[in-house]
């Protein structure tokens, strides 16, 4: 038998066909770990999907997963985590924004020194931000800096969705957001709350070089909110 992924990337699309091959390329020649890659859609003519299936013969591992709970980024995460197996889960986008070069030191750091959840983090030492609205980049920079230092949560950027996490605890947190990408900030919140070891590396961010961002801040600010409130009032120990 094949021996089971170390990794289980979850990459939710939508009409990524002009990302998907530049990043799979990323992912393989920067992480050299036994892994699958979790292309979760939610359409059949998503531009994304016959790329996929042109490289599937070249990264084994690579798979499609068709997100049947409803349309939406956060439906398209869930979908993704049902399918995973592996002992470490990473969540990162198709458009070439995240760094995952520092996606082989995540999975030290859950699988040999203990952390349950590693936040890639744009506002730390080291971290950055190049391109991308500047609104979007002030809020979540604020957002970010503020839980850190009143709340005591263990990174510098709260907001971002670029994580790794400890597959058994990630499962076990259920996901009430329902819009955007707030889910990242709701488990990270709320596995803080529990107790769960939190810890952040530095990442470089970049804008998206092609396609369109599916980010609706006007939309998802509520929810951003919700959570935000949540993390100020739910010190380690207040959530079983």
């Amino acid at each position: 038998m094949d021996a089971p992924p170390v990794i289980d990337f979850i990459v939710p699309v939508y009409n990524e066909g002009a990302n998907i091959g530049r990043a799979l390329e990323e992912i393989d020649q920067r992480v050299p770990l036994a892994k699958r890659v979790l292309i979760v859609y939610d359409f059949d003519e998503d531009d994304t999907l016959p790329v996929v299936r042109s490289l599937q013969s070249r990264y084994p591992g690579l798979e499609l997963v068709k997100n049947t709970l409803g349309r939406g980024v956060v439906h398209a995460i869930r979908a993704g985590i049902a399918a995973t197996r592996a002992e470490v889960v990473v969540v990162t986008m198709a458009d070439l924004s995240d760094d995952v070069a520092i996606v082989p030191r995540m999975v030290e750091l859950i699988r040999d020194e203990g952390y349950d959840i590693v936040c890639g983090s744009r506002y730390m030492r080291g971290g950055q931000q190049i391109g991308g609205p500047r609104l979007k980049k002030v809020l979540s920079r604020t957002a970010g800096l503020s839980l850190h230092w009143l709340a005591g949560l263990p990174t510098h950027d709260a907001t971002n969705a670029f994580r790794a996490y400890r597959r058994s605890v990630l499962v076990g947190i259920e996901i009430e957001s329902r819009a955007g990408f707030a889910y990242s900030l709701e488990v990270t919140a709320k596995a803080y709350a529990a107790g769960r070891r939190i810890t952040e590396l530095p990442s470089t961010w970049r804008d998206r070089s092609a396609g369109q961002s599916r980010f609706r801040l006007r939309a998802w600010l509520p929810h951003y909110l919700k959570w935000y409130v949540y993390a100020l009032t739910h010190p380690p120990g207040s959530r079983r």
